[in-house]
């Protein structure tokens, strides 16, 4: 709560100000208008802030002579030579940084598109090893002719498991 009437203060003296340099609009100005015939308050906080204004007009404004515009001017060429020299060698940095996410980039979209291929690209060799018992037997299957005969020896179990594992 407290925190609000600093900030409308300071929301009024920033306003008084502008109102004094003339650069608000014509509804804001009328706007304080009207708050400075309604308020004494507002008043003489206006009257303090043109007394400030007219004290700092009557101060001496120092004469600075050829010394202080070199010595400034020097002080800008430094400043902007030094964050020059800085950017240049930051460069390389910089470079190498992107170099490097660019190549983690494309070691990463490379291991995502081999795991993708790996993951579900159908491996033919897995079909294959699935298939492997049929494929051992392809031949005798062949001179069976038909499938409901196959289906109808096994129904028979004329074929035990220990000749289909071999022993």
């Amino acid at each position: 709560m407290s925190d609000k009437p600093a900030s409308t203060e300071s929301t009024l003296e920033e306003q008084l100000v502008a109102y004094l340099d003339g650069e608000l609009d014509a509804e804001s100005t009328r706007r304080i208008d009207e708050l400075l015939a309604s308020s004494t308050k507002a008043r003489r906080r206006l009257q303090q802030l043109d007394r400030a204004w007219e004290l700092l007009d009557e101060l001496d404004t120092p004469q600075v002579g050829e010394a202080f515009t070199h010595t400034t001017l020097e002080m800008v060429t430094t400043a902007a030579s030094e964050e020059a020299e800085r950017s240049l060698a930051e460069a390389p940095r910089r470079r190498r940084r992107r170099r490097t996410i660019a190549a983690a980039a494309l070691l990463t979209a490379g291991l995502a598109g081999f795991l993708t291929v790996y993951w579900f690209w159908p491996d033919p060799n897995k079909e294959l090893i699935r298939n492997l018992p049929v494929l051992e037997r392809l031949d005798e299957y062949q001179h069976a002719g038909d499938i409901e005969f196959l289906r109808m020896l096994h129904q028979r179990k004329l074929f035990s498991e220990e000749d289909d594992n071999g022993e």
